[in-house]
């Protein structure tokens, strides 16, 4: 199985590209981060953080491009992927990616903006965030392929 479930901060607002047929790609670095501890001899483990290379292809991108932001908090569920590319000096080079399934905004929305809606093709559901936070979060649920609650298997 080849599953990865990410919780992060997001780099820098997405790169969106369109495509023929009005295809979109979305590509963002999300940071996640261990935090440190202390050794119960009193040695110091600093935090430790790792960058992600995030995909998003359809509407997943479309989204992101509207709604996602630097510095916004996403948990995201995906495949890893590596490709492999020759750099100008023919040096081959390897790049792990994770391509996107689905997505949940754990970032407050802001207050005093007033943001459009999710397109109705969207599966946005409010969900209660992962982590116990001061104020409550409304953030949309995004799924690259939704699934019909009409085909339950019981």
């Amino acid at each position: 199985m080849n599953k990865v479930m990410l919780i992060g901060n997001v780099g820098k607002d997405p790169d969106v590209r369109y495509f023929q047929a009005d295809q979109a790609v979305a590509n963002l670095p999300l940071a996640t981060t261990e935090r440190g501890y202390t050794l119960q001899n009193g040695t110091q483990v600093p935090d430790r953080t790792e960058w992600h290379n995030l995909v998003f292809s359809r509407g997943m991108a479309k989204v992101v491009e509207q709604y996602v932001r630097k510095g916004d908090r996403l948990y995201v569920e995906g495949k890893i992927h590596t490709r492999s590319y020759d750099d100008k000096q023919g040096v081959k080079r390897y790049v792990t990616e994770i391509w996107v399934d689905n997505m949940e905004m754990l970032s407050p929305k802001p207050q005093n903006a007033s943001q459009p809606s999710l397109p109705q093709a969207q599966s946005a559901q409010p969900q209660q965030p992962q982590a116990p936070s001061a104020q409550p979060q409304q953030a949309p649920a995004v799924q690259e392929e939704p699934q019909n609650e009409d085909q339950l298997p019981f």
